[in-house]
């Protein structure tokens, strides 16, 4: 088995063997041609002729050699070092444009192919570097007991007979110890073999010198022999690994056109070690006499300042841009603003006039009616009454012209009677103020309708400034409705509620009976037979002391009630259906304010509005909702004010707050559900916002909320109240206005100069002692209001006696024995039911992630690619106010880039294997901690949209969309520094290729830390994940197993791409360098390809992971 290492461990050299024999048959070849010519006409001297007439034959039998190597088994087998034969071949061995060194080896020793070694003879030499020997094993010719001058390094032998040599023959080797001499120019004769080796192209094998200071024949490292004065230097005797041995590679500085030719490399050019020909210097680059590199500076320099500039040109002018469609839109909007203002500024002062002219009328009318007799009244004059009636119709058609069919306007006809008697009725039956609420209504309906008429027709309602026109003409319409129907009669509130114009929405009831949430696991109550229902139009208010079961009782109807068990029934509009069903209709304001900090008030309002919104809505109607929402929860002063984060300040607290209840107002739900929105705001945004939940109860939407002891005012303006006592159980559920009469009626009176709201937590808390005459302990409230309503008492709540102290004490019992069963529980048996309790968690939200419900909410929302467009437009806007971290980013890249391009260069022995190395960990970890952020800093926002109906495949594809261009730009940073001062030999497009792969495979990795882990764990994996990996797929000695992990790691793959494009460009010397480094990383190079398609399909495959665990672990 070791043998079998050993030649399978040879494999390196294979091609090297085969390379060296094809090309010494040629030598072998021309002593048949040399000896037919001497037999003809021997002549005394050589001919310079005669051998020109034998190089010619010997570069036509090698070219059929060569033929026939390139066809072989040999080379098929060993190509993980070889990806073009021909090429290499003639990189390596191709004489033909020189064939001096033979013709001079031949004058020299005379029949040269008798001193050329057989395929045994290169087996033992190869076999001997591989074995890291200084000398070859012994053999026939060179041993222990025999040992002739021949075995000296850079010497050689004839063989012992003049039989023509075999040099195909791998399996004896031929005695070989006459007439030994000192190696050929061109040839190196190794250590313990009697023969000498071509030397490749790019290699410098001239006879050695005698150093007589050191004893070391120069250029190579070997000594003459002790004791045999007769003994010189001979030739060159070793070519190895680059890393072990460099004596016949051509100097760096240096160009070798033969192999026994070396020429200082002049100025303009520069030589690299092994090099065949000089190579140019690239423009603006300097190189002096017997430079070994280029000084390509100044291009890392110019690639930055190009960067540098088109990121620049990039950020600048995207934000110009933006700012100057800002600008605009903000003209828009102020112009239209300000003429809806005019025009509203003047019909005022016309319904102004005109009042005072009906007065001034009436006035006159009685004044010449009492003059006259009583019989005869006269009447008003028709002429005046038309002259009002035409001068308002007129004002009318300016303002807002009524539209025909085909676009025309139509004139107006006189209302005014024929008749004086009429108008004389009609001025008697009517007051002034009822005339004043009559002709305001019917100017104010004429002009609502003449503008829907406008937009029903789509035809003069197209720019920007006639889509704020109709906005805010609407808005003041509905302002003026508003501000009439405060003290409107009975009829004219008939009129309103039946009036066709008012937009009404869908109607959603909710009822439930006996609804209890269980906690899963420790079954603990969290509510307990809450009934009643909430209903369209009214604004219901949930309170209660903490620990009440509030925002238990709101995610319960909602259907958000993670990791518990909800018994009991719930109909929406009479049905057993899910709230799921009508997702596109219901919002859910969470009781932080989750809102994108890196946008403005209007865009996060607009962004919910466009993706939640129906599709079918046009773009006026679109900016009328949400001008009128910003409009009405006072956010006019900062709608283009950046809201803010932590680290950036925007917008205040309460304002914060009014945009997270924006959000979902701009969407026109139908059911409405708010956490706590009045947390933190003074009395008068409380009152504000409030009075925005108002009107949209009015066009029927159903409101419930949980607040926390609001003010008196406050509390009168809500319908109803679901009042809820410690333990999830009903004290009270019914209209407002009511409460304190049900309270009185238990002897529980609100003192005077005391906020109800406040007495009564006051009394759940226990802070307040009922007065003894009421005989109620607040203890007996959820009974009390259970039998009120004849509600079932459950078996848990009922008395033994007559009394409701029983049901407190057996309710205590509970709780004792609860505690009692707690503290008899082993600390295994709490850990067990901590991990159930856990695990049902997930496993619900697991199950309301992918629950399907039919939709029922008839609205159709824009399809995933809309929603990808407007992903795109917020992240880009987001990413341009984010330069400044971005272009840290790149800061850090460029530094990292010039310290390891300075401090690790790509070595020539290695390939750069340590500089890649380092490379790989260092944009692996910098581009996995600056993609974190990606989906780290906005988790929230992400499972507030989503649970909205809004598609997590649109926003995780416009995010990844995005993120490609630091994908791209990165690589190109970090090349920009690390290329031009480490300089490789790879082209600076195939690192960019490997490096491009890589950012790509290691931000998708990111992409899934960031989903799966918190903000902590997953920087850290960030951070050690590249070094430990990295580590593993390095170890070139390691086990079988750390071998097999190590293979599929990605910085195996691309440390391989690496190598692998910096390899092919060593050739000729360089190939046995190659081969043997290619072996011993275990590396082949027909594999960059494949390396780079498995480094994008492993980036495509963390996101995809990535996507299914946002979608299966989000939060609801």
């Amino acid at each position: 088995m070791r043998r079998r290492r050993k030649l399978l461990g040879s494999s390196a050299m294979a091609f090297l063997f085969g390379a060296c024999i094809f090309t010494l048959l040629p030598f072998s070849f021309l002593r048949c041609v040399q000896c037919q010519l001497d037999a003809l006409s021997p002549p005394p001297l050589p001919n310079p002729g005669t051998f020109d007439l034998l190089t010619q034959v010997a570069h036509a039998r090698l070219d059929n050699l060569t033929t026939e190597l390139l066809s072989s088994k040999l080379v098929q087998e060993y190509s993980f070092c070889i990806e073009d034969p021909k090429a290499d071949w003639d990189k390596a061995f191709n004489y033909s444009s020189d064939w001096n060194f033979f013709t001079a080896c031949m004058l020299k020793v005379g029949d040269a192919s008798r001193r050329l070694c057989t395929a045994a003879e290169v087996e033992i030499y190869f076999n001997n570097l591989l074995n890291g020997m200084n000398r070859a094993r012994p053999n026939r010719n060179c041993n222990s007991t025999y040992w002739v001058a021949g075995c000296e390094p850079g010497w050689a032998c004839m063989t012992d007979t003049e039989e023509q040599v075999d040099l195909r023959n791998s399996q004896e080797v031929r005695a070989r110890v006459t007439d030994c001499q000192s190696c050929c120019e061109g040839f190196f004769c190794p250590s313990g073999i009697t023969c000498m080796i071509p030397c490749p192209l790019g290699a410098h094998c001239p006879l050695g010198t005698l150093n007589k200071t050191t004893g070391i024949c120069d250029p190579y490292s070997y000594r003459i022999p002790p004791g045999q004065p007769n003994h010189s230097c001979g030739g060159a005797n070793i070519w190895a690994d680059a890393r072990t041995n460099r004596e016949v590679f051509c100097s760096a500085g240096s160009y070798c056109p033969t192999n026994t030719l070396e020429l200082p490399c002049s100025s303009g050019n520069y030589c690299p070690m092994g090099s065949t020909g000089e190579k140019r210097c690239f423009r603006l680059t300097t190189c002096d006499p017997k430079t070994e590199s280029q000084n390509i500076h100044l291009y890392g320099v110019m690639l930055i300042g190009a960067l540098s500039t088109l990121l620049l040109i990039i950020y600048n002018c995207s934000d110009q841009i933006l700012t100057i469609r800002e600008r605009r839109y903000r003209k828009s909007r102020e112009a239209a603003v300000r003429n809806v203002r005019e025009k509203t500024q003047a019909r005022t002062r016309w319904k102004s006039a005109k009042d005072a002219a009906v007065k001034h009328v009436a006035e006159l009318h009685a004044q010449i009616s009492g003059r006259f007799s009583k019989r005869m009244p006269m009447p008003l004059n028709p002429e005046e009454i038309n002259i009002l009636n035409e001068t308002e119709t007129e004002m009318s058609d300016d303002l807002y012209p009524i539209m025909s069919t085909d676009g025309s306007r139509m004139p107006q006809q006189s209302n005014a009677s024929s008749t004086g008697e009429k108008t004389e009725s009609s001025l008697h039956i009517h007051t002034s103020d009822e005339k004043e609420d009559i002709l305001g209504k019917f100017d104010i309906d004429s002009r609502n309708k003449d503008v829907k008429n406008k937009v029903s027709k789509g035809k003069d309602i197209h720019t920007r400034s006639q889509i704020f026109n109709y906005a805010y003409t609407q808005l003041e319409i509905e302002k003026a409705q508003q501000q009439q129907s405060k003290n409107l009669t009975f009829s004219g509130v008939l009129s309103m509620a039946t009036n066709d114009e008012i937009k009404k929405r869908p109607l959603i009831e909710i009822a439930f009976t006996d609804l209890t949430v269980t906690l899963k696991g420790k079954n603990k109550k969290l509510l307990k037979s809450v009934t009643g229902k909430i209903s369209p139009g009214r604004v219901t208010a949930t309170m209660g002391p903490s620990g009440a079961g509030k925002t238990t009782f709101l995610s319960a109807l909602a259907g958000k009630a993670v990791g518990c068990n909800v018994t009991g029934l719930i109909l929406i509009n009479e049905k057993a259906a899910s709230v799921h069903s009508y997702r596109k209709i219901v919002g859910f304001v969470p009781q932080d304010d989750i809102v994108h900090g890196n946008l403005t008030v209007e865009e996060n309002l607009w962004f919910s509005a466009r993706c939640r919104l129906s599709a079918d809505l046009s773009e006026p109607e679109k900016v009328l909702i949400v001008e009128r929402v910003i409009d009405s929860l006072g956010l006019q002063a900062v709608r283009t004010s950046i809201v803010g984060t932590v680290e950036k300040r925007g917008i205040s607290g309460g304002q914060r707050k009014r945009v997270n209840v924006g959000l979902e107002l701009v969407m026109e739900p139908s059911l409405l559900f708010l956490d706590e929105p009045t947390s933190g705001l003074d009395s008068s945004s409380s009152q504000l916002l409030l009075r925005a939940l108002r009107r949209e109860a009015l066009v029927g939407v159903n409101i419930c909320m949980v607040v926390h002891q609001p003010s008196y005012a406050l509390f009168q303006m809500f319908d109803d109240l679901i009042l809820l006592a410690k333990g999830g159980l009903t004290v009270y559920h019914g209209p407002v206005r009511e409460v304190e009469e049900y309270f009185a009626g238990l002897g529980i009176c609100v003192p005077e100069r005391v906020n109800p709201p406040d007495y009564f937590i006051d009394i759940l808390e226990g802070l307040t002692k009922t007065s003894s005459s009421s005989g109620v302990n607040y203890e007996d409230l959820p009974v009390r209001w259970m039998l009120h309503n004849g509600y079932p008492i459950p078996p848990y709540m009922r008395t033994n006696s007559t009394g409701t102290s029983t049901f407190v004490m057996n309710n205590d019992q509970d709780h004792e024995l609860h505690d009692s069963v707690m503290e008899e529980q082993s600390f295994v048996g709490e850990v067990w039911q901590h991990v159930k309790s856990h695990a049902a968690q997930r496993h619900d939200r697991i199950r309301h992630n992918f629950l399907q419900s039919t939709d029922l909410s008839n609205r159709k929302t824009p399809n995933i690619f809309l929603q990808y467009k407007y992903f795109l437009g917020r992240l880009s806007k987001q990413r341009l106010r984010e330069a400044k971290t971005h272009a840290v980013d790149y800061l850090i890249l460029l530094i990292a880039g010039a310290c390891l391009g300075s401090l690790t260069s790509a070595d020539d022995a290695t390939f750069g294997f340590g500089a890649y190395t380092y490379t790989i960990i260092a944009v692996s970890l910098l581009c996995k901690i600056a993609a974190l952020r990606s989906f780290s800093l906005d988790k929230l926002q992400y499972w507030r949209e989503s649970a909205s109906g809004i598609s997590s495949f649109a926003h995780f594809m416009a995010k990844d969309t995005v993120d490609l261009f630091n994908v791209l730009m990165k690589p190109v940073v970090y090349l920009s520094m690390f290329y031009f001062f480490s300089n490789p030999k790879s082209s600076f497009a195939d690192n960019y290729a490997v490096l491009l792969c890589l950012v790509y495979c290691v931000t998708g990795m990111a992409y899934a830390l960031a989903i799966f882990l918190e903000p902590g764990p997953s920087q850290l994996c960030a951070v050690l994940l590249p070094v430990v990996l990295t580590l593993i797929a390095t170890q070139l000695n390691g086990s079988k197993f750390v071998k097999t992990v190590g293979s599929f790691c990605y910085p195996k793959w691309a440390l391989e791409a690496f190598v692998i494009a910096n390899a092919e460009r060593y050739y000729g010397v360089w190939l046995l360098t190659r081969c043997g480094a290619l072996h011993r990383f275990g590396y082949n190079v027909n594999h960059w390809g494949l390396h780079l398609a498995v480094l994008i399909l492993a980036g495509v495959g963390f996101r995809a992971m990535a996507f299914i665990g946002i979608v299966t672990f989000k939060k609801k």
